[in-house]
């Protein structure tokens, strides 16, 4: 209570601050700040018969500000010659100002254009702008005016979707994408680097498309921005339930010249990080690289308390844990991008991940019975070797039509990787704890697996007249998954490990999902609306390779409509409503009806007879802008899941007569989430800006149909603040802090991602018996910056720094009752080293002849 006390203080306190702020003044993020120069014009030029005008002259003059006489006046900005075909193209423009855009060539008429690049309160900023055919004449005629608006939110908030720049997040530097995200608004993040979107595992994208990397394999340095899609729309897979999609957009640098970064940074334990990048841009090529590199040397402690009612009396079971983590991984990126016209587009990219962890631990057990009489007392030891080696290859095309707005693309993305495991467990048994050994166990676990991964996706946008527009696509998914992994026991008579079939798990499966969407979206004055609807089928086959069973499921066409409505209100204020319909399908390790013994502690089965959930969703937001540019969103939204698919503990009577539990797999009868999140980006002065997230929920699964005790309906929050403070001397601090009160355990959770995890392949793996205990964290940077246009910069960072992330557990069954936490290794302690470099005038690849161009600016120049 004391935490959150002094979090909605804090919240009280930035809402004063505001409030003080007088109207109009400019925020540090606003006017006074320079803006990245990233805007880019293109066109054609023609003739009355529609014929393009080659070496036409495009001048391109700024509106700035005379510093003696304090006056606006116009300035050469850019100078080019079209090409053969009437194309021209300006690149690297600022996107704040006025501009003149200026076409003359002997024979025509000379034409200009107003042009703003920048406009405040407008809708979603688009940096780049096709000004389709422009028609010289031999009289002179006075052109449409062109906007192109930008944005300089760190919140920027679209029908279906909100962005969060993470570019100014120091406190993640030299970690991976789990550290991303523990600053990203309305994400909360678990000891395990386990992500969940309003207390359910959301699906991961990265650059628009699903993905099989975990977080824990992208790099940081790597991330520009993460959307939020908390309610998807028809234009993305229908899978993933009840949960949204955490799409990670890399950094893509389109600069003309050559620039690039390096990175290199240690953390407390000795585990170093590095980088670099470099990115080459000259005419119609852009070509990037990229690589990364991130040890890991984590340690972690845990304890557990078991009360078991299958025995009489009952059986007390106390354990404790100590963990340490030895390994890394490199992230490897290059993309080629050409322009073959202004036009058309053609992109390729190749990325690869390697990596190997020995992660080990000591597990002690102690039994006793309920009367105080010992039962047995027990050291584990494990260790493990794991190796996982991936890559991936994507291509795309697009193609913009002269209609403004019209575009077709193409992508095709593959990735393939494969895993290497080998396990040893080392169990020594006495029969108290100091007392005499009685026994001994040694196991071993070999595995490994390959899985493979092809989407195939095409989309078309048409505009018409006004702001009318329409989308449609094909997409097919395909997926394989091999596995095999071997149970072996030591024999002492042959003193040798030997194969426990029984216990052995091998099988392969493959999935295919066909799909299908239209979406139309229109506005009329300040409503605009958005109605999309998207069909999909899918078929899986599964068989356990040993004893040739196989299982198969079609799933025939389902449809998923959605509709996104909007209505702009007055004083920068807008309210939306979308309802959506979704799916998750069980995957395979979730149906078939195998018992996997490999993990002597914790059997689990499948469940053949498990159905796809449905669930539906709806959503209101408000957004307002406030002076100094602050941002307030508030939303709220109600889920329903029917038959959800929930994981749950069920017993087993063994060869031997013994009863043990049994992890298994059912539909609950449903699942229901109603909550209210706000969000808020605040400029409180020119040195100091915040963001903040609070979510109030309410959530319940309704397991009555099965042997389980019910989830009772509990409400919880989640609050998040993140602060950058801008010092003197180019320093930088950012101080970040969570609370998350006592929870349901999250919907899918399990079946999402995280860095011991992997894709969730469709299949949720919520519980119905048992809850998470609140915790908090605190998370602070310092960051100095230095060299010519800060070049360099120095990051040192903590996070949790009062140890107080504790994981604590509770879970109840009819047979057992569970307690358990465990703590990671914090506080960590980083140091981070970058460095920026660039030239953005080098020839490279010398593919343009720059003269005409040269020319037409002195011509300019002179005549000015």
């Amino acid at each position: 209570m004391k935490q959150l006390i002094l979090i909605i203080s804090g919240c009280l306190l930035a809402m004063a601050a505001i409030a003080q702020i007088p109207a109009g003044m400019p925020s540090s993020r606003g006017a006074t700040q320079a803006l990245p120069a990233i805007g880019r014009i293109f066109g054609k030029i023609v003739d009355s018969s529609g014929k393009g005008v080659s070496d036409a002259s495009i001048v391109l003059l700024h509106q700035r500000m005379d510093t003696t006489t304090k006056k606006m006046k116009e300035v050469l900005l850019r100078g080019a010659s079209t090409q053969s075909n009437g194309d021209f193209n300006l690149e690297e423009l600022p996107v704040t100002g006025q501009f003149t855009l200026t076409v003359s060539s002997k024979g025509y008429s000379t034409v200009s254009q107003k042009i703003s690049l920048f406009q405040p309160g407008a809708g979603q900023p688009s940096f780049e702008k096709d000004l389709g055919k422009i028609q010289l004449e031999k009289d002179v005629q006075q052109l449409e005016t062109v906007v192109v608006t930008a944005s300089t939110s760190r919140l920027k908030m679209d029908i279906d979707k909100k962005v969060f720049s993470v570019g100014a997040n120091i406190v993640s530097a030299g970690g991976t994408a789990v550290d991303v995200m523990k600053n990203v608004p309305s994400v909360n993040v678990d000891i395990d680097g386990n992500v969940t979107l309003r207390n359910a595992a959301p699906q991961l994208y990265v650059d628009g498309r699903p993905t099989t990397l975990t977080l824990d394999q992208i790099p940081a340095d790597a991330i520009e921005s993460v959307e939020v899609i908390t309610n998807p729309s028809a234009k993305f897979d229908a899978s993933g339930g009840n949960a949204g999609i955490l799409n990670i957009v890399l950094k893509k640098n389109k600069k003309s010249g050559y620039n690039g970064t390096v990175n290199a940074g240690i953390d407390k334990r000795g585990g170093v990080n590095g980088g670099a990048s470099l990115n080459l841009r000259q005419d119609k090529f852009n070509f990037s690289v990229s690589m990364f590199g991130n040890q890991n040397r984590n340690r972690g402690t845990g304890e557990t308390s078991i009360q078991s009612f299958l025995t009489s009396p009952t059986l007390l079971v106390d354990q404790s844990s100590s963990n340490r983590n030895k390994g890394g991984f490199l992230f490897g990126r290059a993309g080629l991008d050409y322009f073959a016209t202004n036009r058309s587009t053609f992109s390729v990219g190749f990325t690869r991940v390697q990596g190997k962890m020995k992660p080990s631990d000591l597990l002690k057990t102690d039994s006793t019975w309920s009367s105080g009489t010992p039962v047995s007392y027990s050291e584990r030891t494990t260790s493990n070797n794991r190796e996982f080696n991936a890559y991936g290859f994507t291509a795309g095309y697009k193609y913009l039509f002269p209609r403004k707005g019209e575009e077709l693309t193409a992508d095709l993305n593959f990735f393939k990787g494969r895993n290497n495991s080998e396990a040893f467990y080392s169990t020594s048994i006495f029969d108290q704890q100091g007392g005499s050994k009685t026994g001994a166990i040694e196991q071993q676990i070999l595995g490994n697996g390959n899985m493979q991964f092809l989407t195939i996706q095409t989309d078309y946008v048409r505009p018409f007249k006004g702001a009318a527009k329409l989308e449609a696509g094909l997409r097919a998914q395909l997926r394989t998954m091999d596995n095999q992994q071997g149970n072996y026991f030591f024999n002492t008579s042959t003193n040798q490990f030997e194969k426990i079939s029984s216990a052995s798990s091998n099988y392969s499966n493959y999935d295919n999902v066909y799909a299908g969407y239209l979406s139309f979206k229109n506005s009329y004055k300040d409503f605009s609306y958005q109605l999309g609807l998207r069909a999909e089928s899918s078929d899986y086959k599964g068989e356990l390779t040993d004893t040739k069973q196989e299982f198969r499921n079609t799933y025939p066409i389902s449809f998923f409509p959605s509709v996104f409505l909007s209505q702009k209100l007055k004083k920068q204020q807008e309210v939306q409503l979308s309802i959506t319909r979704r799916i998750n399908r069980p995957f395979f390790m979730q149906v078939i009806p195998f018992i996997d013994s490999t993990d002597q502690l914790n059997w689990s089965r499948g469940n053949a007879a498990l159905k796809p959930e449905f669930t539906y969703s709806a959503e209101m937001s408000y957004s307002k802008t406030l002076p100094g540019n602050n941002t307030l969103l508030a939303s709220v939204y109600y889920k329903r899941t029917t038959d959800l698919i929930t994981r749950y503990i069920d017993t087993i009577t063994t060869a031997s007569g013994d009863k043990r539990p049994l992890s298994t797999y059912t539909n609950a009868d449903w699942s229901r989430a109603v909550g209210l999140e706000l969000t808020g980006q605040f400029n409180l002065a020119k040195w100091w800006d915040m963001n903040s997230n609070f979510n109030l929920y309410n959530s319940k699964i309704n397991a009555s149909s099965i042997t389980a005790a019910n989830q009772e309906a509990l409400w919880s929050y989640f609050a998040k603040m993140n602060n950058n403070f801008k010092l003197p001397h180019n320093f930088k601090i950012q101080l970040s802090a969570t609370y998350q009160s006592k929870t349901n355990q999250p919907v899918n959770q399990g079946g999402g991602f995280g860095p011991g995890g992997g894709p969730s392949m469709g299949g949720s793996q919520s519980t119905a018996q048992g809850y998470i205990k609140s915790n908090y964290g605190i998370d602070l940077a310092l960051q100095k910056s230095f060299l010519k246009n800060n070049a360099a910069s120095v990051t040192f960072s903590v996070n949790d720094i009062f140890r107080t992330r504790r994981f604590e557990q509770y879970t109840e069954s009819a047979f057992f009752i569970q307690n358990s936490y465990r703590l990671n290794d914090v506080p960590m302690f980083r140091l981070n080293f970058s460095y920026r470099f660039g030239q953005m005038d080098m020839s490279l690849f010398k593919r343009k002849n720059m003269k005409g161009d040269m020319e037409g600016s002195q011509g300019v120049m002179q005549g000015m």
